[in-house]
């Protein structure tokens, strides 16, 4: 793998792993609707994406349409948060956030069926690895895998952020991470803002707590996490990293052992090892475009 493409896996794991920290600050804001908690989570975030991004200076008409592709990213991505935030009020982290893993299976049929990529038995092998640990990680923690409205909605939530990652990759193309993520945080927010107005949810009288929580989704998850990842994202291939995001899932495990005492069980151990072996064996096997013939 070349030096680039290596410094760019490293980076896009280690802003998976602190988008772990998600879950938790979720859990955290008691008292907050889930489409408060998406406005805040951007509305915090966005002064931070938006100083970084002008440090580049004003938009190149030639960006236009990678930035149409960044906003209809933000669009996915708050689709995604929206059901993903109602999945965990109706079940745990880990299951609500295992069956959003699901995203690299549709990542990868995506980029084999409509972008004439191949992908080679190894591959398969890692992605296959990789699904599997997520799904030990949730059927270890009582995840209803076939029932349950939180599952369901998980899932729903598991195409938004497939369809995020996908225009976040096509973004990152001509478009700097900065700019890319500044462009779906200022979408997500005005989205998930006009949701919560219609819906009339409360944007006020939250406990310390909460108001803490929703700061740290905003800085710690949806600055310095996605700003890793759209980084990463550049340097990859939308497939290899979408797989490469399945870290979230060991990191989700793991701080809520450190963080809710939720201590993981053999089972989900055997998990956080299936998703790492996958991660391995996808980063020295990625998808390839497929070789046009000539004639």
């Amino acid at each position: 793998m070349p030096q680039a493409d290596r410094k760019g896996l490293l980076a896009l794991l280690l802003g998976a792993a602190l988008l772990g920290f998600a879950a938790i600050f979720v859990k955290w804001a008691v008292g907050v609707s889930p489409l408060a908690v998406g406005f805040y989570r951007m509305l915090f975030a966005l002064p931070c994406v938006l100083l970084l991004a002008l440090r580049e200076g004003p938009p190149r008409a030639a960006e236009a349409k990678a930035m149409a592709w960044a906003a209809f990213g933000g669009l996915c991505f708050s689709l995604d948060l929206w059901l993903w935030h109602i999945a965990l009020h109706w079940t745990s982290a880990a299951n609500a956030t295992l069956l959003v893993g699901m995203a690299p299976l549709w990542v990868t049929l995506v980029g084999v069926v409509f972008l004439r990529y191949r992908l080679g038995r190894w591959g398969w092998l890692g992605l296959l690895l990789a699904l599997s640990g997520a799904a030990s990680l949730g059927v270890a923690a009582g995840a209803r895998l076939g029932g349950g409205r939180g599952e369901f909605l998980g899932f729903l939530a598991s195409f938004g952020y497939a369809g995020y990652m996908l225009a976040l990759s096509r973004a990152r193309v001509t478009l700097s991470a900065p700019r890319a993520l500044a462009t779906a945080v200022a979408m997500a927010a005005l989205s998930f803002g006009l949701l919560a107005l219609f819906q009339g949810a409360a944007f006020g009288g939250f406990p310390a707590q909460s108001w803490l929580a929703l700061v740290g989704l905003g800085l710690v998850v949806q600055v310095g996490a996605w700003w890793l990842i759209s980084w990463g994202f550049g340097h990859v291939p939308a497939s290899l990293g979408s797989l490469g995001m399945l870290i979230q899932q060991a990191a989700t495990v793991l701080l809520g052992w450190l963080l809710l005492k939720e201590i993981p069980g053999p089972a989900q151990g055997f998990g956080i090892l299936l998703i790492l072996s996958g991660i391995v064996i996808g980063a020295t096997n990625p998808p390839v475009p497929r070789s046009v013939s000539k004639r």
